[in-house]
């Protein structure tokens, strides 16, 4: 879905990325690479494909839309290195475009063995009145895209049936992306009127509240 904020074009992927048209980037956050060996390790019963499921989506985005850089909105890694950090390595040693990591609650592996590998590690990053941040933030004058919350929403039918989707949850100063990556879970939203919930239905993106 193509939207329009502050001037500049965006399109939201149903992956949970999205593609900033002018700087040719794609923002992607909470991929909590390491989680399902993590998991795995003590002992709970997840396939070990899904350890692919991550990497498979991310060349997926970059293919598509063929970006220069690459923003990672923290949360690359779930914990400290285990075997998907070869992998990773492995991984980001075929793609040559310019990467950046914003580091959030969960990126404790050194900064030293991302720089190894090309990857910038910052706090934030301001572009044209944007802001990158891991945690929401609010700043007077900026447009802020975080992630870090995992957004949902619940779509509730006429009868009891329910269902609950990852979502973009767009406030007037702020978009929260949802978690990129594989077992992730979410955090139920409650929009208000003035908020735009952009839901991801299989491979859709859909507009589901619109800010009146």
């Amino acid at each position: 879905m193509k939207i329009q904020i502050k001037n500049e074009n965006f399109i939201l992927h149903p992956s949970g990325a999205i593609y900033w048209e002018s700087k040719k980037m794609i923002i992607i956050s909470d991929v909590h690479l390491g989680k399902v060996t993590h998991f795995r390790k003590h002992g709970i019963a997840i396939p070990q494909s899904a350890v692919s499921e991550n990497f498979r989506k991310i060349t997926e985005v970059l293919d598509y839309f063929e970006p220069e850089k690459v923003i990672f909105l923290g949360d690359l890694f779930h914990s400290s290195k285990n075997a998907e950090w070869d992998l990773f390595e492995e991984w980001i040693s075929k793609h040559n475009q310019e990467a950046y990591l914003i580091a959030g609650n969960h990126d404790i592996i050194d900064q030293k063995h991302y720089y190894e590998i090309g990857i910038l590690v910052v706090d934030s990053l301001e572009m044209n009145h944007f802001l990158l941040t891991h945690h929401p933030t609010e700043k007077e004058d900026f447009f802020n895209f975080s992630g870090h919350i995992h957004p949902g929403i619940i779509l509730r039918g006429l009868g009891l049936q329910s269902l609950k989707l990852r979502c973009f949850f767009q406030k007037s100063n702020q978009m929260i992306l949802p978690a990129f990556g594989e077992f992730t879970g979410k955090f139920i939203m409650k929009p208000e009127e003035d908020h735009n919930v952009y839901a991801i239905a299989g491979n859709e993106v859909i507009l589901i509240n619109k800010n009146n």
